[in-house]
Order: C-alpha cells, then structure tokens, then sequence
C-alpha cells in the first residue's frame, strides 16, 4: 500500500499552490525574465536577498526552474548560514515545491547536503520528503533521511514517529526493527507524544519479527485501543501468545447480531483471520463456529492489516462554507448584496 501518511494539513499543498497563483498575478514581466536574472546574479556570485529567494520558490514550475532555485538557496545559505533563530525558514516552501512537481529526489539530496545543514532546520521538511520516499515506496531513503535527520538535531514530532515506525515496518529487517525499538525507548525517555498510529506500526513490526513480548509491552503502552487496527493487532498478539482461551473470547464477545443497526460492530481483516484458522481453527470446534458467526454477520472486511496502518488521514479542517461571509457592511452597516450569493 504506497499511499502517503501525512495530512493535507501538515503538506498543505493546495494552500502552496494557490500562493503561487497569487504571487504569479503580481509580479511585473516575464517569467523567464527574472529566472535568467537570478541566474546572472548567481554566476556573478551576487548575494541573494530573502524576497528574492522567496519569490523565485513560489515562480518555479518546471524542474529546469528548480535547478535555479536549488543554486540561489546554496548562494543564500552560504550568507546566511549563522542568522537568527525567527528567520523565515525556507525548508518546507522547497519541499513543497518538489512535492509539487514531484522532484523528491532533489528535496532528499538537499535535506541530506551537510552543505545545507541548517536550511531545514525544521520536522515539517524531512516529514513531508520521508511521506514523498513513502508514498514511491523508497523506504531505505527514508530511513536516509531520518537518519540524517538526527544526525543535524532537528525534533522529531508526533508525524516524524509515525513515519520513522512506518518506514521501519515497511523495511521489516532487523535492522530497522532495532532503529524502531531504539527509537521507542528513547522517546519514553525524553517523554515524547507517540501517535497510535505510530504505536501501531511498531506493534506490527515486532509480531513480523516474532518479538511476541516486545509486542504485548508496545501494546500496552497505546492508551486508546479501540480502533480496528488495534483490535486486529491484539488477535494477533493472542493467537501467537498460545492464549487460546482469551482469543476465543474475544472473537466470541465482538460477534454483534444483525438486528442491532445502530451498534459498532468490531470488524476483522480476512486476512488476519485466514491466519488464525491456519494457526488453531481446525483443532478447535468452537474456534471455527465464532469465525463462522463473524463471517455471516459480516464482520470480516477485505482490507489487509497493512492497508490499514497504512491509510491516508483525513483533513480535520472544516471546509469554509460559502454562505459563512461577512453579510453587513463594515462602513455602512447595509446588507451586502453580492451576485454570486444570489445566483
């Protein structure tokens, strides 16, 4: 399942491109104009001012204009390097750029430039260039960055977790279960927000790696596990446990009848209970008849364990409603009369 972890929220694209219609409706003469103008300041190693920089970000739309901006941003930092913490950071406009016009190999190569360190200086950047290598399924780069994101000192936040577990879940060697686990414990340490989510991946990882304890401990730690995800997480966990009993009892208890309409009804991946009937459905009469009782009340869904860890968030953003306009006049106190509102 390559689809991407990040909400539209935190890449914000839609928001970027709608910036850069604005500063295109602005700006005086041609395009190219002003490219070849940067360029000339460039090659005369001519410093590079802040709205210049800015301005040339929010232009760029071909990879050829991104090859400007890739050098303005090396002549801009290299004078700028030592400013002031509060300054206009940089790192997530380029990030979205490439996001963009899907360049994430450029944004990988210059979040990882020890040329650069201090441009990104920020989560946002690496969180949005590992969700591009996610979502291409180059997980070995995103690990890459991750890395290099320790590495320069930037603070890791609730998305950097989800996706770090993510990426780690997705490699599923033991290295990566090493970088996981170690990750883990250190942000117990430091007293970090850890997503459920992110709990989740890391939940499933150690089951892939037959780390049964280090998966009931991770287990325990989520606070809210009601969820579909969690609940097919804990079969799991009970199945290759060896408790028999308690997963009977849970596959018993989570039955719902179908005349209940309007109650929650737990439900299953197939593909988590095609592997408890490979593990103990035969031996067990009781076993087969609460898997029956769930299939027919139709609490068995399609979706893996993996499509589901790795879905893609929804926007919590409520979308402005039309009609939520100023209606008075702020000078005249009148009924504002728009024809749009009338049509």
């Amino acid at each position: 399942a390559k689809r991407h972890l990040l909400s539209d929220e935190v890449v914000r694209l839609q928001e970027f491109q709608q910036r850069k219609l604005a500063v295109t409706h602005q700006i005086y003469g041609d395009r190219a104009h002003y490219f070849k103008k940067l360029d000339d300041k460039i090659k005369r190693n001519d410093l590079i001012l802040k709205d210049e920089l800015k301005l040339l970000l929010h232009l760029c739309q071909t990879p050829e204009h991104v090859e400007v901006a890739k050098k303005a941003i090396y002549r801009y930092h290299e004078e700028n390097r030592n400013v002031a913490f509060g300054e206009f950071r940089f790192g997530p406009l380029f990030v979205r750029l490439c996001y963009e016009l899907g360049l994430e190999d450029t944004a990988a190569e210059l979040v990882r430039d020890k040329a650069l360190k201090g441009f990104f200086s920020d989560s946002t950047s690496f969180n949005i260039v590992m969700d591009m290598m996610f979502m291409k399924g180059y997980y070995e780069t995103a690990l890459e960055v991750l890395m290099n994101m320790r590495k320069q000192g930037v603070h890791f936040n609730k998305d950097t977790f989800t996706l770090a577990f993510a990426v780690c879940y997705k490699l599923n060697s033991p290295e990566s279960y090493r970088i996981c686990t170690a990750l883990l414990e250190e942000s117990h340490v430091k007293g970090n927000l850890i997503p459920r989510i992110a709990y989740c991946f890391a939940v499933a990882l150690a089951l892939r790696q037959e780390d049964i304890e280090n998966a009931k401990s991770v287990y325990s730690r989520i606070m809210n596990t009601d969820s579909k995800i969690c609940l097919n997480l804990k079969v799991l966990i009970l199945l290759k446990s060896g408790a028999e009993a308690d997963l009977l009892a849970l596959l018993t208890s989570s039955f719902v009848q179908d005349t209940l309409r309007f109650v929650k009804k737990p439900e299953f991946s197939q593909e988590v209970i095609s592997v408890v009937q490979e593990g103990m459905g035969g031996s067990r009469p009781q076993m087969e008849t609460a898997l029956s009782r769930l299939q027919l009340a139709g609490q068995v869904t399609e979706p893996s364990l993996d499509h589901m860890l790795c879905h893609t968030p929804h926007s919590k953003r409520k979308p402005a409603a039309l009609l939520d306009q100023r209606k008075t006049s702020r000078r005249t106190f009148r009924p504002l009369q728009s024809a749009l509102l009338s049509e």
